[in-house]
């Protein structure tokens, strides 16, 4: 799999563009901004020498921010930027052959997500080159560092990616962040393991540990995270899902991670079968408490091959509303969201989405009708239909979009969808 925790990129699930990229060289400069002071590092730190000296002197560090102890050393090595940028593509082209791009790329372009003209693997590729500083490679337990980092920054990096490290000693990073057929999923499990690395690494590297458990800590976090954005040209001229997406799985993720340490004392980290379930879950840690699980959709027909098949969830649900109305992503009030699931499908006049929803009650899946399924109605699309319907599966309320060309010969039979047992 491609590379997890980095602190400017990640190799993701191929289920998600919220998945895509992490950017934590933004979180650290931020941080360094905020907190102003960091402890004494070497101003060499272009030597494996320094890169081990500095991995042995924080283990004990982040052990006592995470309250876990690691079962072996990480394996460290300096390599300079040439060679990580060609690893890390290695890694995307190993997990994103040009069929998955496509498929992803298509199900955005229909929804309106991303533009018509957007070469979306040539954006990411400039995204990788912008941002890349370091990384934890699950595949071969070791931590990666870029030659040439600021003394700094290369302690905030080695810091997080050591978190990333030891929760591959406690949690099954590799199938976690590998699953290809639940992006929503993923996002959720990358949540906390970002979410619980930001807080720690933070903790490790602040002189006073109880300034960052304040609310106005974390208030100006976010604000400090937001405007260091705008300094990033290539991150500035992404579309918002990608932007959201960045920052999604730490600030989302740091905030459930907060609550999970208030009401699981004790409990460094959720055990794999405790982890949430889905992007809702993270953004409303109380349906988490509730045990709302999400409700898996399936595919009724079997006889065509689709393009691509994948479920959005909640967070992307607020991203895709933002893009229709304009605005910023509000996210502070839950949707209602019961579990969707989409289809791309090929065909010789262009490609076909259809797309489930199902929704807690009806008031929610009007909402949804109005506020997506009517606005995706209005926008249009040349040569294409778009229907947006109301409906029912299994009893539950339920939402159908279909956005396909005219002449699309799946209109006669519109694929349906069940609720998985």
């Amino acid at each position: 799999m491609g590379a997890v925790g980095s602190p400017t990129f990640r190799a993701p699930p191929p289920a998600s563009l919220i998945n895509y990229l992490s950017a934590m060289r933004t979180l650290f400069l931020c941080a360094l901004t905020l907190l102003a002071a960091c402890r004494g590092v070497a101003q060499d730190a272009n030597t494996q020498a320094h890169l081990d000296s500095l991995v042995d002197s924080l283990i004990p560090d982040v052990e006592r921010a995470t309250g876990l102890n690691f079962r072996e050393r990480p394996r460290p090595a300096l390599r300079t930027k040439e060679e990580v940028r060609t690893f890390l593509l290695a890694k995307l082209s190993e997990e994103f052959p040009p069929e998955r791009i496509r498929g992803v790329s298509e199900a955005y372009r229909l929804l309106g997500m991303i533009p018509d003209s957007l070469d979306l693997q040539a954006l990411l590729l400039d995204l990788y080159s912008e941002q890349v500083a370091g990384f934890y490679d699950p595949d071969s337990s070791a931590l990666f560092a870029v030659e040439g980092a600021d003394p700094a920054q290369l302690r905030l990096v080695v810091a997080h990616e050591l978190v990333h490290a030891l929760q591959d000693q406690y949690l099954p990073l590799d199938s976690l962040l590998k699953q290809r057929t639940n992006g929503d999923r993923a996002s959720a499990s990358q949540a906390v393991l970002e979410g619980h690395a930001t807080i720690a690494s933070l903790k490790v590297l602040v002189p006073d540990g109880g300034m960052i458990d304040q609310p106005d800590f974390w208030q100006n976090f976010r604000v400090q995270i937001r405007e260091s954005q705008a300094t990033m040209a290539v991150f500035q001229r992404a579309p918002l899902v990608l932007r959201e997406g960045l920052i999604f799985p730490y600030l989302y993720g740091a905030d459930f991670m907060r609550w999970w340490a208030a009401a699981h004392p004790g409990e460094p980290l959720p055990l794999a079968a405790d982890l949430p379930q889905s992007t809702e879950q993270i953004l409303h840690p109380e349906r988490y408490n509730a045990g709302d699980m999400p409700i898996e959709l399936v595919f009724a027909d079997s006889a065509t091959t689709p393009l691509h098949e994948d479920t959005l969830g909640e967070m992307e649900l607020h991203i895709l509303g933002s893009n229709l109305r304009g605005g910023e992503v509000i996210t502070s009030l839950a949707a209602g969201w019961g579990g969707d699931r989409y289809r791309v499908y090929d065909s010789p006049e262009g490609t076909a989405l259809v797309w489930w929803t199902v929704w807690d009650s009806e008031t929610s899946a009007r909402r949804f009708r109005i506020n997506v399924g009517n606005r995706l109605v209005a926008q249009g699309r040349p040569g294409y239909r778009v229907n947006a319907d109301s409906s029912q599966v299994e009893g539950r309320p339920a939402n159908r979009v279909v956005i396909a060309p005219t002449g699309w010969a799946g209109w006669d039979a519109v694929p349906g969808v069940g609720i998985r047992p």
